[in-house]
């Protein structure tokens, strides 16, 4: 039995199509997906700011490293000229560069703070620096004194060997530099100094006229400063970053992975308490692929609850219409020995031979309904022509027709009708309303197939019509029950199941159409037979035909 959730919500759902409904409700998308959207968008702009901002930083380091080489060129140029053209020299016919003049005149004119001058002679030895001219002896703050009694912090030999070495390259890298300077090529560079702190370095040739006197180099030594400041000036928009991924995350988890868990929840909910139904309303009105996922699982839930109801209803059926022919073979069985005449004993011999032979015929409807829904859900749709099925099952009762049969006649369109379905289960649909038809049609009576084409969204209608007596009013919907069965006077007892009306309408409402049934009557309001009418959708849409 199905939960009280089920039922709440059964009731809530009455008289309308969850399908339907899902399709009326608007769908707004962004590129697609509403919700995969909203989390792409968090996401990039999460990277957009961490990227964004260290792409920035580079280049501003960049610029900043090439602003400053440019500014140091100025600045050892204009010395140059000054050292070059000034007469701060000395020499005929060859000048020479007046080392003392030189030296009081860089430390009257030239004390920048955090740069460094070196000026060498024509054979690339130093003779001034700026840090000896103007007392501004580079270093840095001694680390925090050793505590007594604790392990020193390594080989004070081996430090000073890494020292001297350090020292060599350095010293090796400016003479390089000093020596390319000498050749008449300005030189700029970014290297480490003594104390392994980043510098930008500028090395142009002192000329007078075009003699090259020596060489100026400049030195720019707070670069590793300005790196450090771009890396805190970084941190900022780490920590946006890293807010706005977290902020993603939790949105994530609200809107996206509890849903999920509660979906999920629901479905082992209903598999464990053996509930026919999900019901999360609050999740059903999202419009993301959330809300269509609990609706998706609420009309699954629903449909599977509507198939077990029948099933359980087919199966109650199948058993108390079995019943009745064992319960008649059962009698007849313990009758049999109790009669003493031949005729008695062929009377119920034949009774005997009549309930077996309904009973095979109940027991090979109930297989062919059984297997309805699987025929139909294997087979894909195509566009079948009406037209020439109809007239194919037409032509088998004529040609197996004798001259005390019912006719069977069929009335064509001049257009060809075409259907999107399965040919066989359509088939079926009209052989058993002809069938049926034609066991209620007196004797030189006419069953009249009718296919037309009509206005609507149903565009294409088939009636079978018979000259029987018709169906009772009160009967017209319970003729498509399972199981119904009202036979003409005459008929055979046991040679129909009442499964075979039941099997038209499952097929056509399988096929999107409708079928019901109703009486033809004459003016007086005499009945004059029973009409069954088929709509079908076409296969071309409304309005349109092949």
């Amino acid at each position: 039995m199905a939960s009280a959730t089920a039922t709440a919500k059964a009731d809530q759902s009455a008289g309308r199509e969850p399908e339907e409904e899902h399709a009326r409700r608007p769908r707004l998308r962004f590129g697609g997906s509403r919700l995969g959207g909203f989390i792409l968008a968090l996401n990039l702009l999460s990277l957009l700011i961490l990227f964004g901002g260290a792409l920035v930083l580079n280049e501003w380091r960049q610029g900043l490293i090439q602003a400053r080489q440019e500014s140091l060129t100025v600045q050892a140029e204009l010395l140059g000229n000054v050292l070059g053209e000034l007469g701060i020299s000395r020499g005929v016919p060859t000048p020479e560069l007046d080392v003392g003049q030189a030296a009081n005149w860089l430390r009257d004119n030239f004390v920048p703070n955090g740069q460094r001058v070196r000026l060498y002679d024509i054979n690339g030895l130093p003779v001034i620096d700026s840090y000896e001219v103007t007392e501004n002896i580079p270093g840095r703050p001694l680390p925090p004194a050793h505590p007594a009694g604790a392990p020193l912090p390594g080989d004070p030999a081996k430090a000073s060997q890494r020292e001297a070495d350090h020292k060599r390259q350095v010293e090796a890298e400016i003479a390089a530099e000093v020596e390319r300077a000498l050749a008449g090529e300005p030189q700029t560079t970014v290297r480490r100094n003594e104390s392994g702190d980043r510098v930008v370095s500028v090395s142009i040739p002192i000329r007078h006229v075009r003699q090259v006197l020596g060489v100026l180099t400049l030195e720019a030594g707070n670069v590793d400063e300005i790196l450090d400041d771009q890396r805190r000036a970084l941190v900022p928009f780490a920590l946006v970053a890293l807010a706005v991924n977290l902020l993603a995350s939790l949105l994530l988890h609200l809107f996206v992975a509890r849903p999920i868990m509660r979906l999920s929840a629901a479905a082992d909910q209903v598999k464990l308490q053996r509930a026919r139904a999900i019901s999360l309303p609050d999740l059903e009105e999202r419009k993301d692929e959330i809300g269509d996922l609990a609706r998706s699982l609420e009309s699954m839930t629903d449909t599977l609850s509507t198939r077990m109801d029948a099933i359980e209803r087919f199966a109650a059926d199948v058993s108390h219409e079995i019943k009745n022919p064992l319960t008649s073979i059962r009698s007849a069985l313990e009758t049999l020995p109790l009669v003493k005449t031949d005729a008695q004993r062929d009377r119920l011999t034949a009774l005997l031979q009549q309930d077996v032979r309904r009973l095979d015929r109940l027991i090979t409807d109930i297989s062919n309904a059984s297997r309805l829904d699987a025929e139909l859900s294997r087979d894909r749709p195509r566009p079948i022509d009406l037209n020439r099925l109809l007239a194919d099952i037409v032509s088998v009762y004529e040609t197996t027709a004798r001259p005390d049969d019912i006719l069977v006649r069929f009335d064509r369109p001049a257009q060809a009708l075409r259907v999107a379905g399965r040919d066989g289960p359509l088939g079926q649909v009209f052989r058993n309303l002809i069938d049926n038809a034609r066991s209620f049609s007196p004797a030189g009576g006419e069953v009249r197939v009718i296919l037309e084409e009509i206005e609507g969204d149903l565009p294409i209608r088939i009636r079978v019509e018979d000259d029987g007596p018709g169906i009772p009013p009160e009967n017209l919907e319970t003729v498509f029950e399972r199981f119904y069965t009202s036979r003409p006077k005459g008929a055979a007892f046991g040679s129909n199941s009442g499964l075979g009306l039941s099997i038209v309408k499952q097929i056509v409402e399988a096929h999107g159409g409708r079928v019901t049934a109703s009486n033809r009557t004459a003016e007086d309001g005499a009945v004059l037979g029973a009409r069954f009418e088929i709509v079908l959708p076409s296969a071309f849409g409304p309005g349109r035909r092949a």
